[in-house]
């Protein structure tokens, strides 16, 4: 798969309930907001990067070629997402990032696509130790219309649709540190951000 035969979305239009509303992808770690990480690692993959908000589409507008919103305004789920993004796509594959793991690395998304280039008709999830992460994905444009059908009949779990589709994994460490998720006041107060060292891990 050539690099710019992928589309990119950063999923930010959730409700942020474990953030008291916020809007999380606009939080400060280490003294920018969580979706500049996401952005930085991801441009350089490609010319399509999308991000599905709901909010202050003004401010993510700077790290996006083009944004998607749900199409209710209940913050029904990151399927909802999910949706708009391959609807929005230009190229043959969808990866999808939360933008709550701003310690992935360029090296996590190679490993996804060397991976989605063996079998590419099949979406691919990462997994640590018999948990799936079904947002963190790399899905082929052309099961648009399965997602849909899926959501039509009531289904609001993306994990239960890949695995409909024969979703292969990408293996993790379930101690990886590039996945550690800050999706709480808590977590994104104690992450560690002093080190100049990027955290390392394999998959």
């Amino acid at each position: 798969m050539p690099v710019y035969d992928l589309s990119i979305l950063l999923l930010a239009g959730g409700r942020g309930q474990r953030m008291g509303g916020q809007d999380k992808g606009l939080l400060e770690w280490c003294g920018q907001p969580l979706i500049a990480y996401l952005h930085a690692v991801a441009r350089p993959f490609t010319n399509d990067l999308i991000i599905s908000c709901n909010r202050n589409p003004e401010r993510y507008a700077a790290y996006a070629d083009r944004l998607v919103s749900d199409d209710s305004d209940d913050f029904p789920g990151p399927l909802a997402g999910i949706r708009a993004g391959l609807a929005a796509a230009r190229h043959g594959h969808l990866l999808v990032l939360p933008c709550d793991v701003p310690q992935i690395d360029a090296a996590l998304l190679t490993a996804m696509l060397d991976a989605v280039r063996r079998d590419p008709s099949r979406p691919l999830m990462l997994r640590q130790g018999e948990h799936w992460e079904p947002l963190l994905c790399v899905i082929p444009t052309a099961h648009a219309g399965v997602f849909e059908s899926a959501w039509a009949l009531g289904e609001r779990s993306p994990r239960k649709v890949m695995l409909q589709l024969q979703a292969q994994a990408l293996q993790c460490p379930s101690d990886d540190p590039r996945l550690a998720n800050l999706n709480t006041p808590a977590l994104l107060q104690s992450a560690d951000c002093s080190s100049d060292e990027p955290p390392q891990g394999t998959c």
